[in-house]
Parts: structure tokens; sequence; C-alpha cells
């Protein structure tokens, strides 16, 4: 498998170039094989793995962290393998909980930030989070506030690297140069949702990524399904998702050419998604979310394909982007 490992944007520390995302472990796939996904990831060199304190869905919030933490406590290594990313900003209430507004509210405030790190070190167990992500911007709360309460837990060790999801460019300009005032290193990463069918961050999210040096980790690759094979699993009647099947007769005239042209190449639908954002030099590591080990297995195996430059335009025309970056894609 041609899994590498490259710096995260312009920092120092070195991530394979896919993410292992983690969302499914536990509402949709068991621990033990939640397990064994972990275990072999590790085994194709997938050393980055991403997760959120309120992952858990139907096990309930925070029901994934433990998972990857019992992982972690079998030992052999694990943990010291792993570049961690966890999240803070939603709400993580767990039956055990008594109501309590600061932790139940979505903010990014210096006593949310605290509690939920504490939180989230308590069911990953371990000593650090190496990337802790901002799971939305906050434009509420200040950043004097949000800033401080991130570099005391860096001070305290407790957290390595800090990183932004679903933020806009000029937030990410914005935390980045609160970030400079302090004399902090900011932001290292951003994860957007980023794929075929969804190209809006090439305008501005792309650009502000390149000019402050984060690393670009985009999230929902194969848009939700729809890029990997919907189509015809409909049409076969393997999928029969009413959501998914209503997108796909909304989009069926680029469904047909899409999957058409990844039977040419030679490669399945979800491989080729997946390689077109490898592709992208901005793109440090799409984050996979397996449910099983096939879909691990193909997600590594989309590391091995290269797409010429004809089959690139053929994409291009099938699922055209926004025109190029801004304002250059709108103006003169």
């Amino acid at each position: 498998m041609a899994i590498t490992h490259r710096r995260l944007g312009r920092h120092g520390v070195l991530v394979s170039n896919l993410c292992l995302g983690t969302m499914n472990f536990g509402p949709y796939t068991s621990k033990e094989d939640s397990f064994a996904i972990m275990d072999r990831a590790l085994e194709l060199g997938i050393n980055f793995f991403d997760t959120a304190d309120v992952y858990g869905r139907t096990a309930g919030p925070g029901a994934t962290e433990e998972i990857i933490g019992e992982w972690f406590a079998q030992g052999g290594g694990r943990r010291d393998a792993v570049v961690l990313a966890t999240k803070v900003y939603n709400p993580v209430s767990r039956a055990e909980y008594l109501p309590e507004p600061n932790r139940d509210q979505r903010n990014l405030s210096a006593y949310k930030i605290q509690k939920h790190c504490e939180g989230s070190l308590e069911r990953l167990r371990t000593d650090r989070i190496d990337i802790y992500q901002m799971h939305h911007v906050d434009h509420d709360c200040p950043w004097d506030e949000t800033w401080t309460a991130f570099n005391s837990l860096i001070g305290q060790g407790k957290v390595v690297y800090i990183g932004s999801s679903n933020f806009a460019g000029w937030d990410i300009a914005t935390a980045c140069q609160e970030a400079a005032k302090r004399n902090m290193l900011g932001l290292v990463s951003e994860q957007s949702i980023y794929h075929l069918d969804n190209r809006a961050i090439e305008l501005e999210v792309i650009p502000a990524c390149r000019h402050y040096g984060l690393g670009l980790i985009p999230w929902s690759p194969l848009g939700g399904g729809l890029l990997a094979g919907a189509l015809e699993k409909v049409e076969t009647g393997r999928r029969s998702n009413p959501g998914l099947i209503a997108r796909v007769e909304e989009k069926r005239p680029q469904l047909d050419a899409w999957e058409a042209l990844c039977r040419e190449i030679g490669h399945p639908p979800a491989e080729v998604a997946l390689a077109w954002l490898l592709h992208n030099p901005a793109v440090s590591a799409p984050i996979i979310g397996p449910r099983t080990m096939e879909q691990l297995e193909s997600a590594a195996r989309a590391t091995e394909i290269t797409l010429d430059a004809d089959a690139l335009a053929r994409l291009d025309e099938i699922f055209p982007g926004p025109g190029g970056e801004a304002p250059k894609a709108y103006a003169w």
C-alpha cells in the first residue's frame, strides 16, 4: 500500500496521507471490530486518528473516545504510534451527568474547553491530545478567552497543537492573526467538508490554509456515499435509503458519467474519489470513516491510484468546482 507520511501543512509533525475517522466506532462498528480496524490501520502505516468528544450517537456521546481509550490501554506502544486528534464545541450530555449549561451548549468558552479537555483525556486514557480541534467556530466568544484557554492547556502539556473544523476562510485568518498577537503557534489544521460534488472551499478556505500553513483534512470525502457507487447500488437494490435515493435521482446525469469514468479508470468509485483528493497538494489527509475492515482496505488501495491529466480534466467536467480561487473565480 502507498501510505506515506508528510508534514501537516507547514508544521513539523508527520501524519499519514489518510486519517482514520472513528465516528462509526460504537454506534455502527462493535468495539471488537473497531479494535481490529485500528490495529490494521497501524499495520498499513496510518498513524493519524481523528475523533470527537461528541461521537457515539446511539451509544451515547463520548462512547467513541472510550473505545479508543480501551484500545490504547492494551499497550504495545499503541498510544505513542498515533497522532491523536479530538474536538471540542458540541454538547456532551451523558446519562450520568446532571444538567449543566456550560457543558450542554455549543460554545468555545474557557470554562467549557477546560472541562471538555479533562473529559476527553479521561475517556481516551491518555495524558495528552495531540491536535485539539475546535469543532466549529464560536463568533460570540472572544478570541482572548478561547486562545487563553488553549494556551493554558498547552502549557500544562495536555494539548500539543490546536486545529479548527468548519471554519470559513476569514475565520481561519482571524484565528491565526489573534494567535500571532499572543506569540502562539495558532492553527495547524482545518477540517472541512470537501469532495468532488462539494468544492466550495476552493474559493477561500484552501487559499487561507495555504497562506497560513495549515494542513487540510477533508471530511466526507465520499459525499455521504454519493460518490461510492451510489447509482449502481440503488439500481441493483443494494441501497434503499430514501435520502440517498433522492440525491441519486437529483444528480443522475453526473453520476452516470462519474461511474462510467470510474469503470474506464478501472477502480471502484470510492477509491477514485479518494485518489482525486490525494492529488491535491493542499490536502494533508482525507478522513476515512470505515465501518468495516474491507472499507479500510479499499481506502488504503486508493493511495496507489494515479490519475492522469485527462482523467483529472474529465472529473472537472463532471463535477465543476467554483472556477478557481476568490476573487478571480467571480471577478475580473
